[in-house]
């Protein structure tokens, strides 16, 4: 016993010793959304889906949360636009969107859709001297997707650079393309069992 004592312990080849016990991390229970954690006893008159300029939104999300849910809207416009809520409609930015009243909901949608006319700056507005009527204005929904489609076809059809790459199905901003947005066969990678035939055929060329 002694002599087992004296001799040295093993080490692997991280240079730490075998001994030791590798001691498994408890797993991590899954995370529950901030909605989930948040939902608690209600009133009466609380509603669980709010719709907001056509979107359909949990009840148990607060004012700036809701807004972030549409469509158009960021997040340095929702808390422009919570900002001017809280202080021209005196509504709690705690108080969760499932008990506002339709009234309340109203004015907020008022507020939203013509953001501008409340305080917001021009800068913020996400189409700014519009092609076709020339004023700045902000859109939302299903008219940001369907204006965004007809920006695209116009610039395919005067024939422009950014028209070829959306019509090419290519990236339009400058990016790098030849490691990502690739959509054709891979390039380089040669199977082993191929790899004799593609060398004879390599030193076939060379003679």
């Amino acid at each position: 016993m002694e002599k087992d004592k004296d001799k040295p312990k093993e080490k692997d080849s991280k240079g730490g010793s075998k001994d030791k016990e590798v001691k498994k991390k408890p797993l991590a229970a899954p995370q529950q959304s901030t909605v989930l954690k948040r939902r608690q006893p209600v009133s009466k008159d609380f509603r669980g889906i709010i719709r907001i300029v056509g979107k359909d939104i949990d009840g148990h999300y607060k004012v700036s949360e809701a807004l972030r849910r549409v469509k158009g809207i960021g997040h340095a416009l929702a808390n422009a636009l919570s900002t001017t809520i809280q202080k021209d409609l005196l509504i709690n930015l705690d108080t969760l969107v499932g008990d506002l009243t339709e009234e309340q909901m109203l004015k907020i949608e008022e507020v939203i859709k013509n953001p501008q006319a409340h305080g917001v700056p021009v800068f913020m507005l996400n189409r700014r001297k519009d092609y076709e009527l020339g004023i700045d204005r902000h859109l939302l929904g299903t008219d940001l997707m369907f204006q965004t489609k007809q920006d695209i076809q116009r610039e395919k059809d005067a024939r422009s650079w950014i028209g070829w790459r959306h019509s090419l199905g290519q990236k339009v901003r400058g990016q790098h393309t030849r490691t990502t947005g690739r959509t054709g066969m891979t390039v380089g990678v040669v199977r082993k069992a191929l790899a004799p035939a593609v060398a004879g055929a390599k030193t076939e060329e060379k003679k």
